[in-house]
């Protein structure tokens, strides 16, 4: 678990940020039964699923993309007070958990993990975990996919009766905010700012970064097929107190309080 400060700020974001979460051997010996009971994980076709650029409508909440390209899959999810996804695992991706705002837990096989501001989790594919709201207000969770695939997923236990189903088809029109391409970056689309207006998303060069800091960015998530081949994701904290330096020839996606 991670320890927390006085300030309750996790004491792994001032230096490493990252809090990882790997799978174990319940975790292969629970994904090997899941799979001889028939589970099977999908693949998400690029130019064909649409429906994965609206809301996505969820028992606890709900789930909307931020950011996507061929390589990497950007969500915000809210969750709301006591509820809870699933005990799901991706089998084939790694997943990155980010806190924007709300204080929860995220639960695996063998443990659990605080979540509030500024937490990061790495999450290894084929870790089993959960994540619980507790209020009082929902939790705001940035999920960064890698390699991008939404169907990557078995669902283990679910407080909602979803079991061994796949990735939800329901979802809502957002056209007051549409996902739109970014001209500079290949087969890459994104919004920028999430629908209750508290908090914005954009593009910036890791130069720009470096430069410009502003007091109001939680997060820098860097963008490009590096974390989808080396499996790891240099993700910046900033307002944790993470000094790290951003790489000045990259680009970010950078996640701000509007």
């Amino acid at each position: 678990m991670t320890e927390l400060a006085d300030d309750h700020v996790p004491v792994a974001v001032r230096g490493n940020p990252v809090v990882r979460i790997d799978p174990g051997p319940g975790d292969f010996a629970a994904l090997r039964d899941a799979v001889r009971r028939g589970n099977r994980v999908g693949n998400e076709q690029h130019d064909a699923d649409a429906h994965l650029d609206e809301v996505i409508p969820k028992p606890w909440g709900l789930e909307y993309r931020v950011f996507a390209d061929d390589f990497l899959d950007v969500w915000h999810l809210t969750i709301e007070a006591g509820h809870a996804t699933s005990l799901h695992v991706h089998p084939r991706k790694l997943t990155y958990l980010l806190c924007l705002a709300g204080q929860g837990v995220t639960r695996t096989l063998s443990g659990e993990h605080p979540v509030g501001a500024g937490t990061v989790l790495r999450i290894g594919g084929g870790a089993f975990h959960s994540t619980v709201s507790l209020g009082p207000g929902p939790l705001a969770l940035v999920e960064v996919e890698a390699p991008r695939n939404k169907f990557d997923l078995i669902r283990l236990r679910d407080g909602y009766r979803r079991e061994n189903t796949a990735y939800e088809s329901e979802h809502r029109k957002l056209d007051e905010l549409p996902v739109r391409p970014v001209p500079y970056l290949p087969e890459a689309r994104m919004r920028d700012r999430s629908p209750c207006a508290e908090f914005r998303f954009d593009i910036r060069a890791g130069m720009d970064i470096f430069y410009r800091r502003r007091r109001e960015d939680l997060f820098h998530i860097p963008l490009g097929p590096t974390g989808v081949v080396t499996g790891e994701l240099d993700i910046l904290a900033p307002a944790q107190g993470d000094i790290r330096r951003p790489a000045v020839d990259e680009y970010y996606l950078s996640l701000s309080i509007a």
